[in-house]
């Protein structure tokens, strides 16, 4: 690909004016909540987790029950709530209307609205974790929403069911994407039909940690962390991926498109995460590797930069798993170690819930440039550590470096646009990437574009909003590369 006067077109008045403004005024974004599981013994006290969470500017939680001391620690909070009625009461709430009602008014309506319960997850991975149940999925959420429809809740309060990956029979390619036969007409049409009509959402759990660590071999861990890549065509779509959350997205858009038309219902991610730690076999299982997925997520998200290749234009919002490290979880090593704090309150890892990082008062440990920072004994990828579910005493590493990388997904236009506006009016330095220089090779426009975004985004000081380029770039925190050309963390 010849581009040889790319890097030094002066942008129109009008186009860097446009280009600007688009600067300063992006897209509505999503949100990035948290999830606060309880299956520990040694976590805070809910009063204590609600200032945790005032503190870090998290303004959107989902529970697992309705525990009611926690549910009072988040009255007149302002954090909007989602909670839960177990699985084990699906069956109860699906055959009597009488039973949702006294659940809603007992564990909804007796808090609300002091405490801003939004959202009603009506049993949680019912199709992998409670099969005996799956019939009465439906008919529990229903008889939930006519429970607050009587009370005059229905407006404000929704009711969803979290779904697993394992509903889809097929998920590779993403265009490929179609629900199990067990599965889509009888329970996840009626769903869907449900959602639409109650100006509801499809709650997803959505675990690249899970498709990298069995086939490390066959997929780049650059791709699964949301890191720059070469990227994965679909070829029955003809899009191209460049992360493998997205894929795992479109492939469900995929199989509720072939249920019919439902774009008018939004999808939650309502769980995803990475672990800090895990068994020998976990292929991936680190604190730097949780710190990369959940912080260029959350800068992702939060810069209206979620959309996928099959929906560019939504705005999705994330749940993050997990508020803390869960001593008492069966399984795995992973399972224990999903959380971003430790039950000290210390942070295994930093991730920003709000654009700036820093929490509400804006006092985050590593300033405003969004680094990221993680604890572990003996260094990010040794694989030790405390068995009391705190920090370890031992070396303490910190990574405050940030990269401004272009996102491939904003199309070859958006980002031509930006480039020009970085090399021109932007004060850029781009003399690197002329034909014959150090790093004109790869020429291709996303690695072009990745050193003029980074020269200017390190020339503005990493100061927020200096990395975004309407939609086009975003920050990563490990180093990124570009063929033989390293991109500087300073200039």
């Amino acid at each position: 690909m010849a581009l040889p006067r790319r890097h030094f077109l002066l942008v129109a008045g009008l186009l860097a004016g446009a280009l600007s403004l688009l600067l300063v005024c992006p897209a509505e974004a999503g949100s990035v909540g948290v999830n606060y599981g309880r299956v520990a013994n040694n976590l805070p006290n809910p009063v204590a987790v609600v200032q945790l969470l005032k503190q870090q500017g998290i303004t959107q939680v989902k529970l697992y029950d309705t525990d009611p001391a926690v549910l009072r620690a988040l009255a007149n909070t302002g954090i909007k709530v989602v909670v839960a009625l177990p699985n084990e009461q699906l069956a109860e709430a699906a055959s009597r209307a009488s039973y949702a009602l006294l659940w809603v008014r007992r564990n909804v309506a007796a808090y609300y609205p002091a405490t801003q319960i939004q959202g009603i997850a009506v049993g949680n991975e019912v199709f992998a974790t409670a099969k005996n149940v799956t019939a009465q999925l439906v008919p529990a959420m229903a008889n939930v929403h006519a429970a607050l429809a009587r009370l005059n809740m229905d407006k404000n309060v929704k009711v969803s069911s979290p779904i697993a990956l394992t509903a889809l029979a097929t998920s590779y390619p993403s265009s490929a994407g179609a629900f199990r036969e067990d599965l889509a007409q009888p329970v996840m049409k009626p769903m869907l039909d449900f959602l639409a009509q109650t100006g509801s959402y499809l709650m997803v759990n959505a675990y690249p940690f899970f498709a990298y660590s069995g086939n490390a071999g066959d997929i780049s861990l650059d791709y699964a962390l949301f890191r720059p890549n070469a990227g994965v065509l679909d070829s029955g779509n003809g899009l191209k991926y460049y992360s493998l959350l997205d894929a795992q997205l479109d492939a469900v858009f995929a199989a509720v498109s072939r249920l019919g038309n439902y774009n008018g219902v939004r999808v939650v991610v309502s769980e995803t995460g990475w672990p800090s730690k895990g068994d020998t076999n976990e292929v991936g299982a680190s604190a730097a590797n949780a710190a990369a997925y959940n912080g260029n997520l959350a800068r992702r998200v939060l810069s209206s930069n979620a959309g996928t290749p099959r929906r560019p234009d939504a705005d999705i919002d994330v749940y993050l798993f997990a508020l803390f490290n869960e001593n008492q979880k069966p399984g795995p090593t992973s399972e224990r170690n999903y959380g971003v704090f430790y039950p000290n309150q210390q942070k295994v890892y930093d991730v920003e819930f709000v654009l700036g990082g820093g929490g509400a008062s804006g006092g985050g440990s590593q300033g405003s440039n969004g680094g990221l920072g993680w604890q572990e004994n003996g260094g990010p990828s040794s694989g030790s550590g405390s068995t009391s579910g705190n920090p370890p005493s031992g070396v303490k590493v910190t990574t405050g470096e940030a990269w401004c990388v272009a996102n491939a997904m904003a199309g070859e236009q958006r980002l031509q646009a930006a480039l020009d506006y970085a090399c021109g009016p932007g004060g850029a330095d781009c003399k690197g990437i002329q034909p014959g220089a150090a790093c004109f090779e790869p020429n291709t426009m996303v690695a072009h574009a990745s050193y003029a975004f980074n020269d200017y985004y390190q020339r503005k000081g990493r100061s927020i909003g200096t990395c975004d380029f309407a939609g086009a770039a975003y920050v990563v925190n490990q180093a990124p590369r570009m063929g033989k050309c390293d991109l500087p963390s300073t200039v």
